[in-house]
């Protein structure tokens, strides 16, 4: 059996992830390609759709995170019986964030846009005793728009634009396979990257903030357990503690960061998938990050998750066509204006398309 459906449908259906965990991420780094047989390229898309909407001071917000599409391409070269080359293109972090007019809530017409895109490069090299080793270099570009409107919070109209910046990070990791048992364990570090950007509040430039984008470590495995099942599962941790967006003329106006987040967020995954036949593969996958009971930013309202999801692949020759959908439970959280958000969800759907050359 092989192993790698298994990766694909996990990945796949947990497209909406980016929506619920800690922080803004939108695509965790993977280095699941790089543990492809051969030459391999692939390409995933995927669509979340939160449902997110709270209550403050008897108004109603509405639903005030916007669908949205996400993205990652992927190339792996084998150099070398021992050496493997990556190239991923991915969208890491990213917000859309549009509470709606005519609610009445005390932050109707604002907005926030987040966007990002990044390139790794990664080279994997095989030890002895099926260890490896990988690591390799990410350059992340950014930038992001904040309109603020809360007349009613006696806060002035407040308008934030970036220019786009682009910095560098890396990643390092090693992991251990047993083939005969489907069996691997990776555990991948990201560096922190940070961006310098500089600012435009309400129409004025306004100098440079620095933003970092944490440092995250991730354990993934995987193992079979009966003939044609196998059962895998993640824990990463992520540093959203030290992510902060405090532009100098809103912290002279309010004098709290824009964004920032009180706790770093622990997300577990495990799942089980099952090869039915030489075409047809199915796994469900459950997903949890644990609330914090933390009072969250108006921009970010959200505490936690579960999640259950489900996804099939089918393989024809060289190609693997792998789609999945999930469904989330979002932790229910008080926000800094004392807005309670409770029993908000999110659905998810993605494919991914893989060819073995």
């Amino acid at each position: 059996m092989q192993a790698r459906f298994i990766c694909l449908l996990a990945g796949v259906s947990g497209v909406a992830t980016g929506a619920t965990a800690g922080g803004v991420e939108r695509s965790p780094n993977s280095v699941s390609i790089l543990f492809e047989q051969g030459n391999y390229a692939e390409v995933t898309l995927g669509y979340g759709s939160p449902d997110v909407s709270g209550s403050a001071f008897g108004g109603a917000s509405g639903d005030m995170l916007s669908g949205y599409l996400t993205y990652s391409l992927g190339i792996k070269q084998a150099l070398s019986e021992k050496l493997d080359l990556a190239i991923i293109l991915n969208e890491p972090i990213g917000a859309d964030i549009d509470y709606p007019t005519g609610t009445g809530y005390v932050l109707q017409g604002t907005t926030a846009n987040l966007q990002a895109a990044a390139v790794t490069a990664l080279l994997r090299y095989k030890l002895p005793s099926n260890v490896s080793v990988y690591g390799g270099l990410r350059a992340e570009q950014a930038k992001g728009d904040v309109t603020i409107v809360a007349p009613l919070l006696g806060i002035p109209s407040y308008n934030l634009a970036t220019d786009r910046v682009t910095d560098w990070g890396y990643i390092v990791g090693a992991a251990w396979e047993k083939p005969e048992i489907a069996a691997r364990v990776a555990l991948t570090y990201v560096s922190s990257i940070t961006h310098t950007l500089q600012s435009t509040e309400n129409g004025f430039a306004t100098g440079s903030f620095e933003t970092e984008v944490p440092q995250s470590l991730n354990l993934e495995f995987q193992t079979g357990v009966a003939a044609n099942t196998l059962l895998f599962g993640s824990i990463r941790w992520q540093e959203w503690s030290a992510f902060d967006i405090s532009p100098a003329a809103y912290i002279g106006i309010v004098g709290s960061p824009l964004v920032s987040y009180q706790s770093d967020r622990i997300t577990y995954n495990l799942g089980i998938g099952r090869k039915f036949s030489e075409t047809w593969s199915g796994a469900i996958t459950l997903g949890y990050e644990p609330s914090n009971g933390d009072i969250t930013g108006n921009l970010g309202p959200v505490d936690g998750f579960k999640s259950i999801g489900v996804a099939a692949s089918y393989t024809h020759d060289n190609i693997k066509i792998t789609g999945g959908v999930s469904y989330f439970d979002i932790g229910d959280t008080t926000t800094t204006i004392g807005a309670n958000f409770t029993d908000n969800t999110a659905i998810a759907a993605g494919v991914r398309v893989g060819v073995s050359f």
